[in-house]
């Protein structure tokens, strides 16, 4: 069984919201539930809630940064990814 810490984010693959995870909207952006681990993740902006969403719409996390953020945000858009990842909120498909 692999574990999360041992999940890699790349950039450049297909990513997609974890099925046994719920978003709820809030005025700050989301909650994020995991219904697997128990674990609640603020998501803190509607920009982000909007890339976790539709992620898996694009062929990578990359593409769907660059179609949904701007250029100068890329960064931290890949380190929040990343943490949503270890948090298994988003998973591979």
């Amino acid at each position: 069984m692999t574990t999360s810490s041992a999940v890699t984010f790349d950039a450049t693959a297909p990513w997609q919201l974890n099925e046994q995870v719920s978003l709820r909207d809030e005025s700050f952006g989301a909650l994020a539930y995991h219904h697997g681990t128990r674990r609640l993740v603020f998501l803190k902006s509607r920009e982000l809630v909007d890339v976790v969403r539709r992620v898996a719409e694009f062929e990578s996390a990359d593409a769907a940064i660059d179609a949904l953020v701007p250029a100068d945000q890329h960064a931290r858009y890949v380190s929040a990814l990343t943490s949503l990842v270890r948090s298994e909120i988003l998973c591979g498909r």
